[in-house]
């Protein structure tokens, strides 16, 4: 009874957003498939990050840094169990699938810089790769594997919950040729191999993802997860909810803290503070530093050291970062919060907002190993003019060069033949 009365809590509070389908820009988006909206706005009405992104890609991706140098020596080859056979197989039967036109427009090499060139926004920025509600069940359904061999069951379960609640969203405005539960692309960089580093990203509207594999390892960074609402009150999928853990242990970490450190972690007031400086606030991305198209994005440390927080207040930290890691396979997800747990002495927890039980908020976890945002926005779709709860965007960064796995691609395994040539005449 209490969670039938929460739902319908939660509905009402999105339900007096909802927009006029009549008003132009839904009548138009009704009318549209995903290319033909895409053509509209990128064509047309240039949103910002439709200009921003053309120059971002010139320089290599180094990651999200605090200064200007790259910190070495972070990241290292090592077995993380991931079932890579299982994987490559899942892969190869979709590439096998595929005509000599979708595999021109979905295979790249590793090093191309169409690894990075996904985005969030409903609209395609980028067309690349297969697009899944374009094909026939079956061949989905062979993508969807690859998906659910790489990630965790738990991780597998989140992006399905993204895309059923993306298609909700769809639903809710009129667009669902635009919005739909398969609006997602998919495209492979480099061959898949048991051995060889390989990847292959899979994005759309409030989820994308990169991974990145080399033989039982895995990078799952950048990640992109948001959802407008984060609820679905109706239809077969009713009472899925996404990214509400990671919203209540953010509330309560800031809230267990005593008022000199909440002092100490708070670095802007207001979500929209007039204290912010240029490009601290932007429409797309709103508080989000480490969005799309922001790969070398120099972000300094703010807020409070997670080291000089007392122990239950770290154990709140891990359990935030576990929530951000659970792409990531088991094993995998250990080694990584091992990770991040052994560099707390360098890692940072900052808010932005107000902290009561209803207020909207942003924070951040940032440290050499990995970076986390998360922020409730105001209305895209829905017509709240200032953040409210139920609209929440996500993502992970893995800093110092470990997105998209750069960091380990030259890396040579203590199992690998050593292939220098050497010049003994």
């Amino acid at each position: 009874m209490a969670s039938e009365q929460r739902l319908v809590a939660e509905s009402q509070s999105f339900r007096e957003y909802l927009p006029d389908l009549a008003a132009p820009r839904f009548t138009r988006i009704a009318e549209c498939d995903a290319r033909t909206h895409a053509a509209e706005l990128v064509d047309h009405q240039r949103p910002p990050v439709a200009v921003c992104s053309v120059s971002t890609l010139a320089a290599a991706a180094q990651g999200a840094i605090p200064r200007r140098n790259v910190r070495p020596g972070l990241f290292q080859p090592r077995d993380e169990g991931v079932p890579i056979e299982e994987i490559v197989n899942a892969t190869n039967r979709v590439l096998g699938q595929l005509t000599d036109a979708q595999r021109e427009k979905t295979l790249f090499h590793i090093d191309s810089p169409q690894w990075r060139t996904w985005s969030n926004p409903e609209f395609l920025l980028s067309d690349k790769g297969v697009r899944l509600d374009q094909l026939s069940s079956g061949l989905r359904s062979d993508v969807l594997s690859v998906l659910q061999a790489a990630l965790s069951p738990e991780g597998y379960a989140k992006a399905v919950a993204a895309m059923r609640v993306n298609h909700f969203l769809g639903t809710l405005v009129g667009a669902p040729a635009v919005m739909n539960e398969f609006s997602y692309n998919f495209c492979v960089f480099g061959g898949p191999d048991a051995q060889q580093p390989w990847g292959f990203s899979f994005y759309g509207h409030h989820l994308c993802l990169s991974v990145f594999l080399r033989g039982t390892q895995i990078v799952v960074s950048p990640w992109f997860t948001g959802a407008e609402p984060n609820l679905i009150d109706d239809g077969p999928y009713r009472g899925t909810r996404i990214l509400h853990e990671e919203d209540r242990l953010g509330l309560v970490l800031m809230q267990s803290l005593t008022p000199e450190q909440q002092t100490e972690a708070r670095i802007f007031e207001h979500m929209k503070d007039d204290k912010m400086p240029k490009g601290r606030w932007n429409h797309d991305d709103q508080r989000h530093l480490l969005g799309a198209y922001r790969d070398n994005r120099i972000v300094p440390y703010e807020g409070i050291v997670v080291a000089s927080l007392p122990a239950d207040q770290q154990e709140t930290v891990s359990r935030i970062l576990e929530q951000y890691l659970l792409y990531l396979p088991a094993r995998a997800r250990q080694l990584k919060l091992e990770d991040c747990r052994a560099w707390y002495k360098e890692t940072y927890f900052s808010w932005v907002g107000g902290y009561g039980a209803e207020d909207p908020f942003y924070f951040r976890i940032q440290s050499p190993v990995v970076v986390v945002e998360f922020d409730h926005h105001s209305g895209v779709f829905l017509t709240n003019q200032e953040p409210k709860r139920f609209h929440i965007h996500t993502l992970l960064r893995t800093p110092n060069a470990g997105d998209y796995g750069f960091a380990l691609r030259s890396l040579k395994r203590e199992s690998e033949v050593k292939q220098e040539f050497v010049w003994e005449g």
